[in-house]
C-alpha cells in the first residue's frame, strides 16, 4: 500500500485488489481509494483505458471551480513502456463546506469637473458637489449628465401651459397646449377653483386664460411660477462626464470562515490610487472611467447621457480557500439595467427633479428648479466561499 497526501487531512491509498491485472512478476493490480473526514460518494474513480497497473510516483492537480481533475503520474512496471499509462479521477468537491452568507460594504467616490455656459446659468463650473447624488458615496449613486433649469420661480398665479418667460403680462403668447390635457379650457367653468391639475404644476384658480383670438386656452394655476420649461438640450450638457472617474472600495467578509478581503491593493504608496486605472494589469485598482463602464455594458455614453439610464456593476467573489488567499480575487462585470432598446419611447431614460431655494431682500422666497437627467450606477456584490 502506497500513501500519498492529497489535501490537508485527506489521503489517497493505492490498495491491491484481488482479480486485478498484475503489472509484472510479483506485483498486484490495484485501485486508488480516497479517504477523508467527509463522505466521498460523489467521486468517480477510473483507470485510463491504456494504463497498466502502476505505482504512484507524483501527484498533480488542477483545481477548477466546480470539480477537480487530478492525475496520478506513475511508472509502469512492465518491461516495455505503455503510452498514456496513468490513473485519472474526478472529484466534484462535494466534501467542501460552503459559505454563501457574504457580508459586504461598498464606498464610492467620484472625481472630475465640467464647464458649461448656458443662458439660464451663464458660465459655470461643475464639481462632484453639483452632479453626484447622493453625496455620501453609497453603493447606488447618480451622476447628472443633462438638465433643464427653470430659474427664479416664486409662488404666484400663472398659466399652467405655455408660459416660459419671466412673470409679466397676465396673457402669454402660446396657450392651450395638449401636453397637459387637464389644463385645457374653453371657459372659466372648465377650471374649477381649488382643483389640482392632473399631471400638472399647480391648483386651478377658476380662470381660463386665452390668447386674444383663440377659442381654446389653459387654466390659470397657483403654483411655482413660471412653470417648468419643457424643452431640453439636444446634446448632454455635461458631456465631459464620460471622463469622470469613480473609486469603488469593496470590503467583504465570509463570517463562517472568518475570512475578510478588500478589492484595493495593499500598498503604502500614496500616489498609487491617484494614478492607476482599473485594467487586467491592475485588477486591484478599483478606479474606473465612467465612459469605460458604460462601454463595457454595451452602450454609448453620449447617447445614454442625453436622457439617462441605469448601469449595473457586479462584483463577484467566488473563493476556494483550499487555495492561497491571493487566489481569492474580485471579478467585475457590467450591464445595462434599463431597457436600452426603448430609448425612443416615452418611458425611456432616468430623471428626477430637485430645487435650490433662496430668499430676496424683501423676504420673498424663490427657487431654481432643476430636472436632472443622468446615469444611475448600482454596485452589487455577491459570492461564495468553499473550504475543505
Amino acid at each position: 500500500m502506497v500513501e500519498v497526501v492529497l489535501r490537508q487531512g485527506i489521503y489517497s491509498l493505492f490498495t491491491p485488489v484481488p482479480g486485478a491485472v498484475p503489472a509484472g512478476p510479483g506485483q498486484a493490480g490495484g485501485v486508488l481509494v480516497l479517504v477523508g473526514p467527509d463522505p466521498w460518494s460523489d467521486m468517480v474513480l477510473g483507470c485510463h483505458p491504456a494504463a497498466c497497473t502502476c505505482k504512484v510516483s507524483r501527484l498533480g492537480a488542477d483545481w477548477a471551480d466546480d470539480q477537480v481533475v487530478a492525475s496520478l503520474g506513475c511508472s509502469c512496471l512492465h518491461t516495455a513502456p505503455v503510452p498514456g499509462a496513468g490513473w485519472v479521477f474526478v472529484v466534484k468537491k462535494g466534501y467542501q463546506d460552503t459559505d454563501t452568507s457574504l457580508q459586504s460594504s461598498v464606498i464610492t467616490k467620484l472625481k472630475g469637473v465640467a464647464f458649461t455656459n448656458t443662458s439660464e446659468l451663464g458660465e459655470r463650473l461643475w464639481d462632484v458637489a453639483d452632479y453626484v447624488i447622493p453625496p455620501q458615496g453609497e453603493s447606488v449613486f447618480f451622476v447628472m449628465t443633462n438638465l433643464i433649469v427653470t430659474p427664479n420661480q416664486r409662488q404666484a398665479t400663472c398659466p399652467e401651459v405655455g408660459r416660459t418667460e419671466p412673470l409679466g403680462p397676465p396673457t402669454p403668447t402660446k396657450l392651450g397646449s395638449a401636453s397637459i390635457p387637464d389644463a385645457l379650457c374653453y371657459k372659466d367653468e372648465d377650471c374649477p377653483s381649488g382643483e389640482a391639475v392632473v399631471a400638472g404644476n399647480g391648483v386651478k384658480t377658476g380662470r381660463c386664460l386665452k390668447d386674444r383670438d383663440s377659442v381654446r386656452g389653459t387654466c390659470e394655476v397657483l403654483a411655482w411660477c413660471p412653470v417648468e420649461k419643457r424643452s431640453k438640450p439636444k446634446k448632454p450638457l455635461l458631456a465631459s462626464a464620460e471622463n469622470f472617474t469613480v473609486y469603488i472600495k469593496n470590503s467583504i467578509r465570509f463570517p463562517k470562515f472568518k475570512f475578510s478581503k478588500m478589492n484595493v491593493l495593499a500598498t503604502n504608496n500614496e500616489s498609487y490610487l491617484k494614478s492607476c486605472r482599473y485594467s487586467t494589469e491592475h485588477p486591484y485598482c478599483p478606479i474606473f472611467l465612467l465612459g469605460n463602464i458604460v462601454r463595457w455594458a454595451g452602450s454609448d455614453f453620449q447617447e445614454m447621457a442625453l436622457e439617462g439610464g441605469v448601469i449595473g456593476i457586479q462584483i463577484e467573489w467566488n473563493c476556494d480557500l483550499d487555495k492561497a488567499p491571493s487566489e481569492c480575487n474580485p471579478h467585475y462585470s457590467f450591464s445595462r439595467l434599463d431597457n436600452k432598446f426603448s430609448e425612443k419611447s416615452v418611458s425611456s431614460g432616468y430623471n428626477f427633479r430637485f430645487a435650490k431655494y433662496y430668499r430676496d431682500a424683501e423676504g420673498v422666497d424663490y427657487r431654481t428648479l432643476i430636472k436632472a437627467y443622468g446615469i444611475r450606477f448600482d454596485v452589487m456584490v455577491n459570492g461564495k466561499k468553499k473550504e475543505t
